[in-house]
């Protein structure tokens, strides 16, 4: 049966991502071999076929689940079989079950119950009486029920009888799995989710407002909403509910009993139990299923949004990670602040302390004018080309003030650029910088982490709780466990994707490397430290701790730079260099050096010429092109926007404005972009194009530069609404949705305890998927 199920497992993830029950089984092989999924997809697509991480990413979720699900299959199998119930027929359903609610919908009427009313009218004998009536309705329940009386067991009467059989088989009918699926698919199909407000709690539900008196069909309710109106109810705030359209949930019968009835054939005849059993369906909804399947369906509710919300999530740090680096230049990096001053951290082109000092700029006139000296004597000997400011409190004000020093000196050539502070404050605080700077003060570290984001934003923010950066929404809201998983795979992806100088990394960039644990990233600086920079690959199998296994998951993803091998500074693998050796000698070339960069001599190169049986054709693609542009860097080109220095606050906007801003965060319903003004603008997701569009994440991405037109300006509410349409328009419905997702973004701003939701700022640029 293991095999039988383990081949069913590979067929049903095959369907889901696209693929064939062979592709899925070669990467489920692997998998369970230790495997990464970032070395599965860049080392190992013969075996494959080619997977994406992205499907490989799916398949490794999808497997997880499905063997709880076989392994929960067993258990209940188990069970009923050990109760001498495990006929052939439920033995295929439970089988045939692909999902976890199915399963436990099956095994319902077979767990170990508490004693219910059902199961005391059938102690007392009532359920022949029971199914007496359901099988002959000629019958008349109260004559019938009169031999049934049973006042010792406490059903003194024929009334009571009856009570007594309309529980058993409520009970009965409750946990049919067929008829709880059917009901459950009639409500999520026809059902609304209605939330109400807790008159109670009026005075303090104000950020709920748009939920107090709220319905929408539950099949389209969006995952931000699904969540704002949980938080509600989570909160005490509303109270919330799956009911059918006020006129159908005014119906008698209500529809539900009335397909509940149908489904069991009851109907009004003029037979004599008709009546009785039609009001055993009407008990059944009411007293037994409603609140079940109400639940049932909100449960389902709150997974589908927190999917979306974690993938949302997921995106937006991808491309915050992935976003273009400024590169290896010195960076002065400014942590501004009205009353302690703006922090100051200057870097060398290795992410290296120069300097730091405090600057006052936003005192008395003599403050300011001192503050600019010292910010000139910063500038100049340290050859600084980019000046990165937080874009915190006192961010704008502290850009002018820079821009003044700047315009009275030309031969200045730094750069200003607004970065993303979120997290810094986590990073400053925590053990890891403690122990990376430790003879510098806490209220300084900000300011190096800004500046080091911006030269590679990747090294730097894995340093960082994903959930401190900001790009999340309602992340207080989906399982923390799920969420956790998502963000790492997706640090892990991005970073392998990049690769590492193994020379240079730090423990924490290094322990994301396929194959490379916490202890062995430590070992590999603690190894670099003792005995130099690393010549070559072949000398990381003497880190400790780093084996075979490891190194094989390891060594495509860790770069050596202008080492003995030039191939080791590449994304070739070191068990495929004899394929380059091949070309090399075919070629007549005298060494691999002729060959890295040489495109008119790699262009004549035939991939199928050099595959074999263990490096296939698309290996040998990737490693021609990985020849092409040796050590080349995956992630895009730098680019900065232009935020006006005239427009420092919400009150400097006004509508038909044209600005330059970055996208800050992607949602569903829309795009936050940082214009520059401490808070950031709302495109609702009908004003991203001039087309219509579905997937905001097709037309923007986290770090992208855009060109907006402001709205509409709410300085009291400090809301701004914004478009990305070449007429400069709303879309329809924007007015609408900035109303309602506004609240959802500020509740999540108030649990980080910040003003505003950011990316990296004006640095990046719009990033490739």
């Amino acid at each position: 049966m293991t095999d039988m199920l383990s081949a069913r497992i590979c067929a049903h993830i095959a369907e889901e991502i696209a693929a064939r029950s062979s592709q899925v089984e070669a990467a489920v092989r692997l998998l369970d071999e230790g495997a990464t999924v970032p070395f599965i997809a860049r080392y190992r697509k013969e075996m494959t076929g080619g997977l994406t991480d992205a499907q490989l990413r799916t398949l490794e979720e999808r497997l997880v689940y499905l063997r709880e699900l076989n392994d929960r299959r067993e258990t209940i199998l188990a069970a009923i079989e050990a109760q001498g119930k495990l006929d052939d027929a439920l033995k295929e359903r439970l089988l045939n079950a692909e999902t976890k609610q199915e399963l436990e919908d099956l095994y319902a009427p077979y767990k170990s119950k508490r004693r219910t009313r059902a199961a005391i009218a059938k102690e007392a004998g009532l359920e022949p009486l029971a199914d007496r009536l359901l099988a002959n309705r000629t019958l008349d329940p109260l004559r019938e029920a009169v031999s049934f009386i049973n006042a010792e067991k406490g059903f003194a009467d024929a009334q009571a009888a009856l009570n007594g059989a309309r529980d058993i088989l409520a009970e009965r009918f409750s946990l049919d799995a067929k008829l709880r699926e059917n009901l459950r698919a009639f409500m999520s199909a026809r059902g609304e989710l209605v939330s109400r407000l807790v008159e109670a709690e009026k005075e303090k539900a104000e950020k709920f407002r748009d939920y107090f008196d709220f319905r929408e069909p539950l099949s389209k309710v969006p995952s931000h909403r699904a969540l704002a109106v949980l938080r509600g109810r989570r909160e005490g705030f509303l109270t919330v509910s799956v009911e059918l359209p006020a006129e159908d949930e005014a119906r008698d019968p209500h529809p539900a009993e009335a397909r509940l009835a149908d489904l069991l054939g009851i109907s009004r005849t003029g037979r004599a139990a008709d009546m009785w059993l039609l009001a055993v369906c009407r008990w059944t909804w009411r007293v037994k299923l409603r609140l079940s399947i109400e639940g049932d369906l909100l449960e389902e509710l709150r997974e589908r949004a927190e999917e979306t919300a974690i993938g949302v999530f997921g995106e937006n740090l991808r491309d915050l990670l992935l976003a273009a680096p400024a590169g290896h230049h010195a960076v002065l990096g400014l942590d501004p602040g009205f009353r302690t001053g703006v922090k100051a951290a200057v870097i060398d082109d290795t992410g290296r302390v120069l300097a730091h000092d405090v600057l006052m700029m936003h005192g008395s006139d003599a403050a300011r004018e001192a503050s600019k000296l010292k910010l000139l004597k910063m500038l100049e000997p340290y050859r600084i080309a980019f000046i990165a400011i937080g874009n915190g409190t006192a961010s704008r004000e502290t850009s002018a003030v820079v821009g003044e020093v700047l315009r009275a000196h030309p031969e200045v050539k730094a750069q200003r650029v607004i970065v993303s502070e979120a997290g810094a404050s986590v990073y400053s605080a925590s053990e890891l910088a403690s122990e990376e700077l430790p003879e510098l003060d806490v209220s300084y570290r900000g300011a190096v982490s800004i500046a080091r984001r911006l030269q590679d934003p990747l090294a730097e923010l894995v340093k960082i709780d994903p959930k401190a950066i900001g790009v999340g929404q309602y992340q207080h809201d989906v399982d923390h466990q799920k969420l956790e998983r998502r963000l790492s795979a997706v640090v892990e992806d991005c970073v392998n994707f990049v690769g590492v100088d193994v020379n240079t990394a730090s423990p924490q960039l290094l322990s994301h490397i396929a194959g490379l644990t916490r202890r062995v990233a430590q070992e590999i600086v603690a190894y670099r430290e003792k005995h130099g920079a690393f010549r070559d690959r072949e000398a990381l199998r003497n880190v400790p701790y780093l084996g075979d296994a490891r190194f094989l998951q390891a060594a495509g993803f860790l770069r050596i730079h202008r080492g003995a091998n030039p191939l080791d500074g590449t994304g070739v693998h070191p068990e495929s260099y004899s394929v380059v050796a091949r070309m090399v000698s075919r070629l007549k070339l005298k060494s691999v050096r002729e060959l890295m960069g040489n495109e008119s001599l790699l262009g004549k190169i035939r991939a199928v010429d050099f595959a074999d049986e263990k490096f296939g054709a698309p290996t040998v693609m990737d490693i021609i092109r990985e020849l092409e542009k040796p050590e080349r860097d995956p992630r895009a080109e730098f680019k900065t926007a232009e935020f006006k220095d005239d427009i420092q606050t919400i009150e400097d906007l006004h509508p038909g404005m044209k600005l330059e801003g970055v996208v800050a965060n992607v949602a569903a319903f829309g795009a936050f972009v940082d214009i520059g003004v401490h808070v950031n603008g709302l495109v609702h997701v009908s004003a991203l194009a001039d087309h219509f569009v579905k997937d905001p994440f097709k037309e923007v991405r986290v770090g992208q530069v855009v060109k907006v037109t402001v709205l509409d300006v709410d300085a009291v509410r400090q809301r701004i609404s914004l478009s990305m349409r070449s007429d400069g328009t709303a879309g329809a419905g924007a007015s609408r949705g900035a109303s309602r997702t506004a609240n959802g973004l500020s509740r999540d701003r108030s649990d980080r305890g910040r003003t505003e939701t950011t990316a990296l700022g004006a640095a990046f640029l719009k990033l490739r998927r």
